[in-house]
């Protein structure tokens, strides 16, 4: 037997449509507030932008104007003075947009603009328009739909059409923040400045580390072994909790067992204090004076600053300073082939887990990579060089007959390209530069003679005898 349906009360009635009505209440009130706001955010983002195209509008450089230009300037402070309230409440959906960072973006333009004096003032003016576009970019995805943020966008684009600005090239460095006082009184310590902050935690001064990978690849570690690898394909140079950095290789000629480093990836690892995530890619006829996403320092964090790339020779050498983690990095390329040098804090170099071992720099090549005596002797010298015409060129740039001399021998005498003896140089020199100990510049190591008609091009996977000589100068 069916069981009867049931109806609702009288009173569940009276409480459904009580509840219906509060819900078409409470979208109405919020539909009524996303159209202020939406407006608000339409008034203030006019406002901004029109004060930023009379800066340009009816001058051909709107920072050749003196006086007029200043009053420009304070036109458009005024105007984000005036607009940052409005644009405060322009919430027009929490979830999408409370993390959309376009006054951010605003202000800081407004700052790098806000005393331009100077023959340089033209340059400086661009420089900013491309760090205020940056910025947009970099927040487009959270402001997408936000009024102010696509208003700035076509101002900035106008801006830099009126001023004959290009889209790509430098930027304006990060402002600098001050330090907060401590209770005392006594400035807080910069906790992204890695040597002072060892310093006042250890009462030292901080200790180095240096390592290389050049040519071969011919790898010096941390604790001055040198190693030539026969590695092919992608290695890691460095995995710890501040870097990541790896090489990638292929052979110098055809049925060798040489390799070089064809590729270059670092990775500076996201610092919440002081830098974003940062990537460098180099590649053979491409080394970038910037990261990955175009910038050269590490974002707009407090400590952006403390992670810097700079151009030393145009396509030939690059160098990283990350001064949060007392580590500076050069990037070279000779002929067809990267090198990698490294100076790094030694708590920094040792700061890895277990599962972390597979390092180039810790532990040289895996044994079965490394290149056996017999192999690295040049007996065969198909390359169109021969040992004896290597030695003559290695010697110009390598007085000193360490392993940096033997292995410019062998990678010329290997690869038939002279241009590896500066890759051999140019690593010797980094060594000069990087490494703690002056003393260890030079690493010589026991001969062992090859077959007849070959020179002792020893490098021997292991460190069989070191000596420690003076800087050769």
């Amino acid at each position: 037997m069916e069981k009867p349906a049931s109806h609702p009360s009288a009173q569940e009635q009276d409480l459904k449509e009580a509840d219906d009505n509060c819900r078409q209440t409470q979208y109405a009130t919020r539909r009524h507030k996303e159209q202020q706001r939406n407006s608000a955010s339409a008034k203030a983002s006019v406002v901004f932008i029109t004060s930023l195209k009379k800066m340009g509008e009816g001058h051909q450089d709107p920072l050749d104007r003196g006086e007029a230009g200043n009053a420009g300037v304070q036109e458009v402070v005024l105007a984000v003075v005036t607009v940052m309230p409005l644009l405060r409440n322009c919430k027009i959906n929490e979830i999408i947009y409370s993390h959309c960072k376009i006054l951010r973006c605003n202000s800081e333009y407004v700052a790098a603009t806000l005393n331009l004096r100077g023959p340089n003032r033209s340059t400086t003016y661009c420089n900013a328009l491309r760090s205020y576009s940056r910025c947009t970019r970099r927040t487009a995805r959270t402001c997408r739909g936000d009024l102010a943020y696509h208003s700035a966008v076509h101002g900035i684009e106008d801006l830099m059409i009126q001023n004959n600005c290009s889209k790509e090239g430098p930027t304006t460095p990060p402002r600098p923040h001050a330090l907060a006082p401590d209770p005392q009184g006594a400035p807080s310590l910069d906790i992204c400045d890695y040597e002072k902050s060892f310093a006042h935690k250890h009462g030292r001064p901080t200790a180095y580390q240096h390592c290389a990978t050049f040519g071969d690849p011919h790898v010096r570690t941390f604790s001055d072994e040198f190693h030539t690898c026969r590695v092919e394909g992608s290695w890691p140079l460095l995995d710890n909790k501040y870097l990541f950095a790896q090489a990638t290789s292929y052979p110098v000629a055809k049925g060798s067992n040489a390799t070089a480093t064809s590729k270059l990836t670092i990775i500076f690892k996201n610092m919440k204090e002081c830098i974003d995530q940062k990537v460098y890619k180099a590649e053979v006829d491409n080394l970038p004076a910037a990261f990955e996403d175009g910038s050269v320092n590490g974002g707009e964090r407090p400590g952006g600053s403390s992670l810097t790339v700079r151009e030393h020779a145009p396509g030939r050498h690059v160098e990283i300073r990350a001064a949060y983690i007392g580590t500076t990095i050069a990037v070279r390329q000779a002929g067809r082939q990267l090198s990698f040098s490294i100076r790094a804090a030694a708590e920094v170099a040792g700061s890895f887990t277990e599962e972390q071992d597979l390092q180039l720099c810790v532990g040289g090549c895996p044994p079965s990579q490394r290149l056996s005596r017999s192999e690295r002797c040049c007996s065969d010298h198909r390359s169109g060089i021969t040992a004896e015409r290597a030695h003559l060129l290695c010697k110009e740039k390598l007085p000193v007959e360490d392993v940096y001399f033997h292995s410019c021998v062998f990678d010329v005498a290997t690869s038939g390209d002279a241009n590896f003896t500066l890759a051999a140089h140019g690593a010797l020199e980094d060594a000069r530069v990087f490494h703690p100990d002056a003393r260890k510049l030079h690493i010589f190591q026991s001969r062992a003679a090859c077959r007849a008609g070959s020179l002792p091009l020893f490098l021997a996977t292991s460190v069989l005898s070191v000596f420690h000589v003076l800087a050769h100068q």
